[in-house]
């Protein structure tokens, strides 16, 4: 079940884009503006809305611990706003100076793509704002980007209807040519990585005026070839598609039309669960809460729907949440002892009041069984509560991943750039390496990992196909120039 909970309408034109935080949602609109709303009452920011742009403003994307906001315009501009203030933190002016109808950041926070009218795509460092590398196009207009969960490459889509995967130089890795007859209109990454014998796998949907939801199948092989693989094509909506996101669990996903609908989707299996009709118009954007059982749809009628989603997100029955747990701050909640510290140096009872605090008392037994502390806890996935801690439950699941993800959310958000900040022991780090998953951690710390967990990423909780590690100079560099500046 979903039920619509608010309706937000104050954009003077066409919503083109949103995007939530762990505790903030942000709207676009061709109004020149971007608003920001606290997602505990969707009351909106004392500095919002958000006035720098000098034309439509048509995607908006948080930093991984929504400390920042891209946002792109027309005026050929990628603008970098703080959410502490507001304020205008960095003004990216693309090459060439054509529109710029698409930004996103990668998961790890170190780098961002913006893709303009005359096919350009230029690529960032997010931590120092600097350019990093061009690259075109010829003949289309980039209209859709997404990094992968590793965040070592991303793909784009353009009104040619290609797809195409890069790498972090720019080498073209893969092309999918005519992905959507009369063009792509949105592509996403699924948040988890796949991964067996000398192969790994992303899941990614896209979407295009050709009426069609497509999921694919992406596989990069041992030899660094990439394959693309159609898996499914959902056709439940009449008309141009011209948005989709996966929820933070992979497990499900939206899209929303030309015909006025959003549809949600069982996206393992690809079967349709609802279809919601409250827009007037177009609906131009959808996105998932990291942290709660909701999704954000605008529309060019200039509204933004609010929409919860039942327990479990599973369609197969169960109770409606309660809104005020679901949706307010635990600040305040912990103990005063616990709170000291970080959640990777809580003890095994740490984690077992936390549980009982949370309203996942039933969970207690289980994790002291297995004796789970505070690094147990922010590794866990899906998988190691299905396979491993044997919890059958899909809805006990989901709540007791979006615990952890609110966890990680409160607990870095500290005035430290989150991606300045080792995975594992959540502190500055001091040697940057980038281990196999794509992730970079402190040395020491990710070296003990692999000595100790069976040389699984702490991130993915996947194994590592090489234990080498590559010293990170770029992100030592921005580290060293951030803590200069403090």
């Amino acid at each position: 079940m979903t039920s619509l909970i608010c309706t937000l309408q104050d954009h003077r034109d066409d919503v083109n884009g949103c995007a939530f935080s762990g505790k903030l949602l942000a709207t676009c609109s061709g109004d020149k503006t971007i608003r920001v709303y606290n997602t505990s009452d969707f009351s909106e920011m004392p500095f919002s809305p958000l006035s720098g742009h000098g034309y439509s403003v048509h995607c908006c994307c948080f930093s991984a611990c929504g400390q920042f906001l891209a946002s792109c315009s027309t005026d050929a501009t990628t603008v970098v706003w703080s959410m502490a203030t507001g304020e205008i933190e960095a003004v990216l002016e693309h090459p060439g100076r054509s529109p710029v109808r698409i930004c996103a950041l990668s998961p790890d926070s170190a780098h961002l793509v913006s893709g303009a009218s005359d096919g350009t795509l230029a690529l960032w460092d997010f931590p120092s704002k600097e350019l990093c590398r061009t690259r075109a196009v010829n003949d289309t207009t980039v209209v859709a980007c997404s990094f992968s969960p590793c965040s070592q490459v991303f793909m784009t889509g353009s009104t040619y209807g290609d797809l195409r995967l890069w790498d972090l130089n720019m080498n073209q890795l893969h092309a999918e040519k005519n992905a959507h007859d009369l063009g792509v209109s949105c592509c996403t990454f699924a948040p988890s990585i796949l991964s067996g014998g000398q192969i790994v796998q992303f899941r990614l949907a896209s979407c295009g005026q050709d009426t069609h939801l497509k999921i694919w199948a992406i596989t990069k092989f041992s030899s660094e070839a990439y394959k693309m693989q159609l898996l499914h094509t959902l056709t439940d909506q009449s008309a141009p598609v011209l948005s989709c996101a996966y929820s933070s669990d992979g497990l499900l996903l939206v899209s929303g039309s030309v015909d006025k609908t959003v549809t949600i989707y069982d996206a393992i299996n690809a079967v349709l669960l609802y279809t919601l009709n409250k827009h007037e118009r177009y609906v131009t954007a959808c996105a998932f809460s990291p942290t709660s059982p909701l999704i954000a749809t605008g529309s060019m009628d200039k509204a933004v729907c609010i929409w919860r989603l039942e327990d479990g997100c599973s369609g197969h029955g169960g109770k409606l949440l309660p809104e005020e747990p679901a949706l307010t701050s635990k600040e305040g909640r912990t103990s005063a002892g616990r709170s000291k510290l970080l959640v990777s140096d809580w003890s095994e009872k740490d984690v077992s009041e936390w549980l009982a605090e949370e309203g996942l008392r039933t969970l207690v037994d289980k994790f002291r069984a297995n004796n789970i502390d505070g690094t147990e806890l922010l590794s866990l996935t899906k998988e190691t509560l299905a396979s491993e801690l044997h919890i059958e439950s899909v809805g006990l699941r989901s709540k007791l991943l979006r615990k952890v993800e609110e966890l990680k959310s409160d607990s870095v958000c500290s005035g430290i750039p989150d991606e300045f900040l080792c995975p594992i022991t959540r502190e500055l780090m001091k040697d940057p390496v980038i281990a196999a998953d794509g992730y970079s951690y402190e040395r020491e710390a990710i070296e003990s990992w692999i000595n100790t967990k069976n040389r699984s990423s702490p991130m993915t909780n996947l194994p590592l196909l090489t234990t080498l590690l590559t010293p990170n100079h770029t992100l030592k560099m921005a580290i060293g120039r951030w803590k200069t500046s403090q």
